[in-house]
C-alpha cells in the first residue's frame, strides 16, 4: 500500500552535508513525485519540500536517514490517502 506524504527539510550545514542530502534524495528517487528547494540566504538556510508516494516504511526510512545528518532538520507527514 502506498501513501502520499510530504518531507520538509531545513539544511543549515556545509556543502558536504548538502551533497549527502542530495545523494539520499537520489537514492530514493523512485518514491519522489516532486521537490522544491528555496534558499533563505540572509539566514544561511536552505529549505527543501519533497512530495513522496510510497509505503510508510520507505517514507520513514528516507526521513530517518535525512534526520541523522548533522545540520539537517526533517519533518514528515504521511497522509491517509492510499494510491
Amino acid at each position: 500500500m502506498q501513501r502520499i506524504g510530504v518531507i520538509g527539510i531545513v539544511l543549515q550545514a556545509d556543502k558536504e552535508q548538502a551533497k549527502k542530502v542530495q545523494d539520499l534524495l537520489s537514492e530514493y528517487a523512485d518514491i519522489i513525485v516532486g521537490r522544491m528547494g528555496v534558499p533563505i540566504k540572509e539566514h544561511g538556510v536552505n529549505t527543501i519540500s519533497v512530495i513522496v508516494k510510497g509505503s510508510n516504511e520507505q517514507i520513514s526510512a528516507l526521513s530517518g536517514k535525512l534526520g541523522k545528518l548533522n545540520g539537517v532538520s526533517v519533518k514528515s507527514a504521511i497522509t491517509s490517502v492510499e494510491v
